[in-house]
């Protein structure tokens, strides 16, 4: 069978040193960020041959992730922390485990320092182009959160890109700054001014197609790299004063191969330059006899209980600093309780009529779903924010999806029980049903088992979908399902047979169901029914709509088994789905 896999990188050959700088640059579709990716391990799709050496040993990406930092294109940080306490949070996760608090603090000052961010240290990082810091400084940001983690070797996805001159030389004496401490820097770049080209110390430049056509020292004012291009025949001299990095993109582009009858790949493997690379591959791939191969006793710097307190405390500090999310959810819990329990006032102190249980069923049905929905459409926008960083945060080896997955849904607990206890406490009283201490506890408990389920449906639409807005279509789909089964509109009794196992499936169903049986299955005042025989309450829920108070148990267990599915989905589709194609 005939292979039709589409080549992005072909022969590609170098070797990155400590302490230097490297520029990764060619026109666009040369394969950069490709390159890039595949060096650092964060392809997520197609075929990778060859090999990548770290001191001589074979590169194992588990634990080259904890000795690397990778600053993408795009900032990715939570919005509502601190720039302090993002760096504290990358810090904790990834710093080993002897390092303890006091000494991790002075190291983070040190990074702050280095990229010139303690002055903004209390700083809310806020959301890209909406609020927040500006542009170079989230830039500056994404750096330093890799720098905390003291890798030995840094790649960055277009650091100057989207930011004017002077915003592009502050985040680039950063990088060289950065540099100077030891470390390898590998920087995709994308027409730098002059300035920022002669801040790097080497070059890889590459073509269309993914191959090789110059790779070694800059030199002085660009003089290497000049005099290499200049000394092929036909190559147009630089002129004074131009950039050495938009001359060389101009003569080496397709239309100048083209028109020079040249190709710039098969003129740099035939170079002395390209001879004396492969020599540094050559002696960089052996190993050192002072080397050891890097090892790690566990995949990750911390325990999983670690991993699960240090996520737990970042969505916490979160969700505590964003009042847009929490203020409107008990705002329109509050109201939504209040309008509810005013127009149903008094409907529990009298039943006399079939007509009463109905509107009970519905003051009960309207208290437990609309605000329950609400939940599930606000929830989203934050999970689908959250789910970017998770993406970079994972691919840097910060933690295992588990513990993201399970500090997710424990920041919500304790906002939903406030929400349900402010939703019993205003409904049930203003319904005035003869009160009892045991039938306000289940009527808390089934608010607050269906708040939970909803929330955990609007998570799981989000990491089940690539996009925020699919999610919404999916979980409205359901939820009108959820509704039209929920025995509300249609008995289970007038449910079309072939339909009626749906209604055994929908939580809101059994939701309605334990609402009722707790609250009117024990009540045996008679019903009048004009032209049928009387009966008591709990004989109409049983005959009418099938409810009865000694299935609350069941009912009770049928709840607790829809979250575990829902968290098991959700944490399933965390881990395994990734729509973040690189």
């Amino acid at each position: 069978m005939k292979d039709h896999r589409l080549q992005l990188l072909r022969d590609v050959s170098g070797v990155f040193r400590p302490g230097v700088l490297t520029a990764l640059m060619g026109v666009t579709g040369a394969g950069k960020t490709t390159l890039l990716d595949v060096l650092a391990g964060r392809k997520t799709s197609g075929h990778i041959e060859g090999s990548i050496k770290i001191s001589g040993y074979p590169k194992k990406q588990e634990t080259f992730a904890r000795i690397s930092g990778y600053c993408e294109q795009s900032d990715n940080h939570s919005p509502y922390l601190t720039v302090f306490e993002s760096l504290w949070y990358s810090a904790w996760l990834r710093l080993p485990s002897h390092v303890d608090a006091h000494k991790r603090l002075i190291f983070i000052d040190e990074v702050m320092e280095l990229v010139e961010l303690k002055s903004l240290k209390n700083a809310m990082v806020g959301l890209p182009g909406v609020s927040g810091l500006a542009a170079e400084v989230r830039k500056r940001l994404t750096i330093a959160v890799e720098l905390v983690s003291s890798p030995s070797i840094i790649f960055m996805d277009e650091p100057t890109t989207g930011l004017d001159a002077h915003a592009a030389a502050i985040v680039m004496r950063t990088v060289r700054k950065a540099t100077d401490t030891g470390r390898t820097i590998v920087c995709t770049i994308h027409q730098p001014s002059i300035e920022i080209f002669e801040a790097f110390d080497e070059l890889l430049l590459m073509k269309k197609g993914g191959e090789l056509i110059y790779g070694g020292s800059l030199g002085s004012s660009s003089d290497n790299m000049i005099q290499y291009f200049e000394g092929i025949s036909g190559i147009p001299r630089i002129r004074d004063g131009q950039n050495p990095a938009t001359w060389m993109l101009d003569i080496t582009s397709p239309i100048m191969e083209y028109k020079l009858g040249i190709d710039f790949r098969n003129i740099f493997r035939g170079s002395s330059l390209y001879i004396h690379n492969m020599k540094l591959v050559d002696e960089f791939s052996k190993k050192q006899n002072n080397a050891a191969d890097i090892h790690f006793p566990s995949k990750y710097a911390k325990s999983f209980g670690l991993q699960c307190i240090s996520c737990l405390w970042k969505q916490h500090r979160s969700y505590w600093k964003n009042p847009d999310y929490n203020v409107v959810r008990y705002i329109v819990t509050f109201s939504v309780s209040l309008l509810v329990g005013i127009v149903f006032f008094g409907i529990g102190s009298k039943i006399q009529m079939e007509q009463d249980v109905f509107s009970i069923l519905g003051a009960l049905y309207s208290s437990t779903l609309f605000i329950s929905f609400a939940n599930a459409l606000l929830v989203q926008p934050i999970v689908q924010t959250e789910r970017t960083v998770f993406y970079r945060e994972r691919a840097a080896g910060m933690y295992s999806s588990m513990p993201y997955a399970l500090a997710q849904v424990a920041v919500e607990i304790p906002y939903i029980l406030t929400q349900a206890l402010i939703i019993s406490s205003i409904t049930y009283p203003m319904f005035r049903f003869q009160f009892s201490l045991l039938k306000f506890l289940w009527s808390f408990l089934f608010v607050l088992f269906s708040s939970i389920y909803f929330i955990l449906f609007g998570m799981m639409s989000v990491a089940l979908t690539p996009s925020q807005e699919l999610a919404s279509v999916l979980s409205f789909f359901f939820f009108v399902l959820w509704v039209i089964f929920s025995g509300f509109f249609m008995p289970q009794k007038m449910i079309p047979s072939w339909w009626r196992w749906f209604y055994w499936a929908d939580p809101l169903a059994w939701t309605t169901y334990g609402m009722m049986a707790s609250q009117l299955g024990d009540h045996v005042e008679l019903l009048y029914a004009p032209g049928a025989a009387n009966v008591t309450v709990k004989q109409f829920l049983q005959g009418y709509f099938g409810f009865q108070a000694n299935y609350l148990p069941l009912i009770v267990s049928f709840h607790v088994a829809v979250i575990i599915l829902f968290m098991f989905v959700l944490g399933f589709s965390i881990k395994y789905l990734n729509f973040q194609r690189r």
